[in-house]
């Protein structure tokens, strides 16, 4: 016959053990340490927000691959089509221009300089324009907006009382290296 005496007391020992178990649970629910619901309600909305603001930092990210491969061909179209190869196109697209808008050339210098990273030589160009001030306007407008890469680092104005308007302009452009 089975010893009761033994299989009580295991069943006391199980059921002290639950009970502390129990009583440990409860404790650890209603303790500070976990926080009551509303804290944690607010916690998880501060981390959803955390959440959204960083999945919005990361997202230029997405595709970057593609976008690499889409940036440098732009780079070489840019290379190709407004940096040209040698110094008389450059002078020629001066030329262009200035007859395009009205403009003469009073005097005009160029120095190249040796070429920089990424193979272009820079061109320094001082040049004296002469005409109505519209005219010049114009000219200057599409200066910035030519097909061939110009930046205009200063621009002077000046005249007379009568005749035309005198502009002195000192600008850069860039060589392909090599050509």
């Amino acid at each position: 016959m089975p010893d009761l005496r033994r299989t009580r007391k295991n069943l006391k020992t199980a059921l002290a053990i639950m009970a502390g178990v129990d009583l440990l649970a409860a404790v650890v629910y209603f303790s500070p340490l976990v926080g009551s619901a509303e804290t944690r309600r607010q916690e998880m909305n501060s981390l959803q927000t955390e959440l959204i603001t960083k999945t919005r930092q990361v997202a230029p990210l997405k595709d970057l691959p593609q976008k690499v491969v889409l940036a440098s061909h732009q780079i070489t179209d840019f290379y190709k089509k407004r940096f040209p190869t040698q110094e008389s196109q450059i002078l020629t697209e001066l030329g262009k221009l200035k007859d395009a808008n009205g403009v003469t050339i009073d005097q005009g210098k160029y120095k190249v300089t040796e070429a920089e990273a990424g193979g272009l030589e820079r061109v320094e160009i001082e040049a004296d324009f002469a005409g109505s001030y519209t005219s010049l306007a114009r000219f200057i407008n599409a200066l910035e907006r030519d097909e061939m890469f110009f930046i205009i680092n200063s621009v002077t104005l000046g005249g007379q009382q009568q005749g035309p308007v005198k502009l002195g302009v000192k600008l850069e452009t860039y060589l392909k290296a090599g050509s």
